[in-house]
């Protein structure tokens, strides 16, 4: 009897499926065209999975896998799924753990009550996902979601709108694991997705306009209340500068003026220059010793600086606090 023919799918980094062919070139788990709708594979796939099936490149959408037990106990690596269709599948209650599903689709799929502990998602769609009491610790999802590397090529590309949707999309994302997380109690986890969820609307907004200058200094302060070391760094710029400019304008030590004079010797500027800086700490931590007094433009600069200071001082605790109670 002549061999029956075998499925022809082979995944992007060359593996290949040695299931039988169902007459359209593929077998029934990649084949595309077969309509997967409402038919319950839960048991069929484990059984797939345990005997060695080719798991790469799966075509499920909108099936039925609730109750999924895909977990390989001996094996660190787990499961890989990548490349897999699971567009709208049921995975409720699905048990993933350390399973690779990179390069795939999970777009609108039920994961409400499953697991996906340290599983690998990077480069999938993520769109629409349900993630009611899901397990997310520990997930890798890569420095960028698909639709966010997606959104700096089309911007790159001068496709304003389509990096606008695609913006928006991964906006959407990180606000739906930013939800997940905060309902398993992953504050320091939706820390970070809040971060990331504000950073891609401020890549929707027109360059130059309000909002988008005030959505980067926000940022720049205080990383949108979430990193406080932001903080740290804005204040001690601000001291530097504003030292800077005493030392150019000039401030008043014991009715002698200390500022830049290029006919002082190095030793007078350099003194000169760390009592600026020393004047700017005092200044920018509102202490106000009074021995040294700001003279002209200097005067400004002060006032400014105080109460720069002061906001600095008040938002580093507000930020600070709020990371640790988390």
């Amino acid at each position: 009897m002549p061999d029956k023919p075998i499925c022809q799918y082979t995944s992007p980094d060359g593996h290949k499926c040695s299931e039988i062919d169902m007459g359209s070139g593929y077998c029934f788990w990649h084949d595309n065209k077969f309509d997967k709708s409402g038919l319950e594979l839960t048991q069929k796939l484990e059984r797939y999975a345990k005997r060695g099936g080719l798991l790469q490149g799966l075509e499920l959408k909108r099936a039925n896998l609730e109750g999924l037990n895909l977990v390989k106990f001996d094996d660190h690596r787990g499961y890989d799924l990548s490349y897999s269709n699971f567009y709208r599948t049921n995975l409720k209650g699905a048990h993933l753990f350390n399973n690779t599903i990179n390069n795939a689709s999970l777009m609108k799929a039920d994961l409400r009550e499953a697991s996906l502990h340290c599983c690998k998602l990077e480069n999938t769609n993520l769109l629409g996902i349900k993630l009611d009491n899901t397990r997310i610790d520990n997930m890798h999802l890569g420095d960028h979601l698909l639709q966010e590397s997606q959104a700096m090529e089309a911007r790159k590309n001068k496709a304003k709108e389509d990096a606008e949707d695609l913006f928006q999309q991964s906006e959407e994302i990180y606000r739906l694991l930013r939800k997940g997380a905060e309902n398993q109690g992953l504050f320091e986890m939706a820390g970070k997705f809040t971060y990331k969820e504000l950073r891609m609307r401020h890549a929707q907004y027109p360059r130059y306009s309000k909002k988008h200058l005030i959505s980067s200094f926000v940022d720049l302060l205080c990383g949108y209340g979430e990193k406080p070391e932001n903080v740290i760094r804005f204040s001690l710029g601000m001291i530097v500068f504003c030292a800077i400019c005493y030392f150019v304008f000039g401030v008043s030590y014991e009715d002698q003026l200390l500022h830049l004079n290029f006919n002082n010797s190095i030793e007078d500027n350099i003194l000169a220059l760390l009592n600026s800086f020393y004047f700017s700490v005092v200044t920018f931590t509102t202490l106000g010793y009074g021995d040294i007094t700001p003279l002209g433009v200097s005067r400004l600069i002060a006032a400014i600086e105080a109460f720069t200071g002061s906001f600095s001082l008040a938002l580093f605790v507000v930020v600070f606090v709020k990371q640790m109670t988390r």
